[in-house]
């Protein structure tokens, strides 16, 4: 990005305005690296005001990264459940034995050292050791290529992966002497003033007599994105299967998006009833249609689910089968990580 202005000259306002301003968030209370790096993980992707429940509930339980290491799968997916995007929490887990059996429970201090670890990437490794260790990393993402496309009037795409590693090494090599504190006033800045998808605050903005866009009146034709590839759509009809005792049929996806977690059966393509019955007959439930339970969609990275839910009624207890679990309702809320692709379809919660 062009170097106008610099990040020496916009390190005062902007942590002065910090210090002023900074949103009381729960992660922002406690400085451990374990704590940073769990908060991390979980905003990837994800609102600050969904995360905030998971993250004081997943501390309490899992207190240390030895916790965090020991903990059943299952019980780590509950956790979790309803954040989405489980190859997270997944590759946390396995972060955290290494951490365990590698440096003795202690997280690593410097950038190159966390991203040895399985799923930190740069903006990770430079949270964590710039936060908890106060090590001169920058953490860009997209609010603070935001901001400096902005600041600078820089129409490059800000998808490019040159223009994050161009600005992330400006930063690093430039950065005041609390960088913890300037990268998450960057974060801050770009999350509640120079706001995406809509009219950034400027009147509010404490580096708004430098900022190039501003002065042009272009401040909201940027930041330039190249816009991303069509996503895939399937049409799914998702089964609710229930026997006679309330139980409701589930077992683990063996492929594609969610592999691995808990779902409800799904039957692909564009199907009447009857066709559902049937699929439901080829899956080895004898169960007959009650209720059509809607229509809902998920949307993943590439992949867009349209589904159609569907009650079907067994009159007799489902007989154990290879793959299968038939759960309660108690069960389900308690001991089932369910993804939340199907939200729309907990009819349970009703019973």
């Amino acid at each position: 990005m062009k170097n106008h202005p610099t990040v020496t000259e916009i390190a005062p306002p902007l942590l002065e305005w910090y210090g002023k301003n900074a949103r009381d968030l729960p992660w922002r209370q406690n400085h451990d690296p374990y704590r940073v790096w769990v908060s991390e993980i979980m905003l990837q992707q994800t609102r600050v005001e969904a995360v905030k429940p998971y993250y004081q509930r997943f501390l309490q339980r899992l207190p240390t990264i030895a916790h965090l290491a020991q903990v059943p799968e299952e019980e780590l997916m509950k956790l979790w459940e309803g954040l989405g995007y489980y190859s997270r929490v997944r590759n946390i887990q396995k972060a955290a034995r290494l951490v365990v059996e590698q440096y003795g429970g202690q997280m690593p201090a410097t950038p190159e050292e966390l991203k040895k670890l399985p799923g930190i990437g740069d903006y990770t490794a430079g949270a964590v050791a710039s936060i908890a260790f106060g090590c001169p990393a920058a953490c860009v993402d997209g609010n603070v290529l935001r901001v400096f496309a902005r600041l600078r009037a820089d129409r490059s795409d800000i998808a490019s992966p040159k223009v994050r590693e161009a600005l992330s090494h400006e930063i690093s090599a430039n950065m005041p002497p609390n960088p913890g504190d300037f990268n998450q006033a960057l974060m801050e800045l770009g999350a509640t003033v120079c706001l995406p998808n809509g009219e950034p605050l400027c009147q509010s903005c404490p580096l708004g007599h430098l900022c190039a866009a501003r002065q042009q009146g272009i401040q909201n034709e940027l930041p330039v994105k190249a816009a991303k590839a069509a996503r895939t759509v399937s049409r799914r009809h998702i089964l609710v299967l229930r026997d006679s005792a309330g139980r409701i049929a589930l077992r683990k996806r063996a492929q594609g998006p969610l592999k691995g977690m808990w779902e409800l059966p799904g039957l692909e393509g564009e199907l009447t009833p009857q066709q559902v019955e049937a699929g439901a007959a080829e899956l080895g439930f004898d169960a007959k249609l009650v209720e059509n339970l809607g229509p809902s969609k998920h949307i993943f990275t590439h992949r867009e689910w349209q589904m159609e839910g569907w009650l079907l009624q067994s009159g007799r207890p489902f007989e154990a089968a290879e793959g299968w679990v038939f759960a309660t309702a108690q069960e389900l809320e308690q001991d089932y990580a369910l993804p939340a692709a199907f939200r729309a379809y907990r009819v349970w919660k009703e019973d």
